[in-house]
């Protein structure tokens, strides 16, 4: 699942790339063909560009928060919850361990009397 994002994300970057180096093919052109001045094309450029980052930086918000949503959807626990649920189970792991001891211990002391 998350080489599937990792791909996506990659795929959006060469789009956002690709859109960039279009945008300067396109206002290259219209300045040649004569219908706009050289800083019209810059403005428009760089308006273009600025536009394709925020709509850029919203659907990576959007699908940050999907991708949270759908994990916290899913009956997975996280690695540090993990971590802590297995210090918990060594800990009493080892007092019943200890308890056990002390249990046998306490049997064959009795059984010796």
């Amino acid at each position: 699942m998350l080489e599937l994002i990792r791909k996506s994300i990659l795929a959006g970057i060469g789009a956002v790339i690709l859109t960039k180096e279009k945008i300067g093919e396109l206002t290259r052109t219209l300045v040649e063909e004569g219908k706009i001045s050289t800083a019209e094309a810059e403005k428009l450029a760089d308006e273009l560009v600025k536009s394709g980052e925020h709509e850029w930086e919203e659907i990576n918000t959007k699908i940050h928060d999907s991708i949270k949503k759908w994990a916290d959807s899913i009956d997975m626990v996280r690695r540090k919850e993990f971590q802590e649920m297995k210090a918990r189970i060594d800990v009493l792991e080892q007092r019943l361990t200890a308890l056990e001891g002390t249990e046998k211990e306490g049997t064959e002391s009795e059984e010796k009397d």
